[in-house]
């Protein structure tokens, strides 16, 4: 529950390592150079903060590796996919709220 409620706080949630201001790798930095570049609003939720959902979100998501982007409640993907989205121009529509 605390979860699903996390993943549902904001329209569209970034779960990575660190903040979007000082990112602590660099697929969570490039994922917040994309969303930024786009100009969208989005939450950030830093998972060397708290173990019990870095693991638990591991789970929750079936998705083993962070960054984990979540849209409306839907996770999106992680760096590669997000990247590749951008690319071929699925991203933009998928973060049309």
């Amino acid at each position: 529950s605390r979860l699903t409620n996390l993943i549902n706080s904001a329209p569209i949630v970034l779960f990575m390592k660190g903040s979007s201001e000082m990112p602590q790798c660099g697929f969570s930095a490039n994922v917040c150079k994309i969303l930024n570049h786009l100009g969208v609003s989005y939450n950030t939720f830093n998972i060397l903060g708290d173990m019990d959902v870095r693991e638990g979100l591991k789970q929750f998501s079936n998705w083993p590796t962070y960054p984990q982007l979540y849209v409306k409640g839907q996770l999106v993907g992680g760096n590669d996919i997000i990247t590749e989205m951008l690319n071929n121009g699925e991203l933009e529509q998928v973060l049309k709220l």
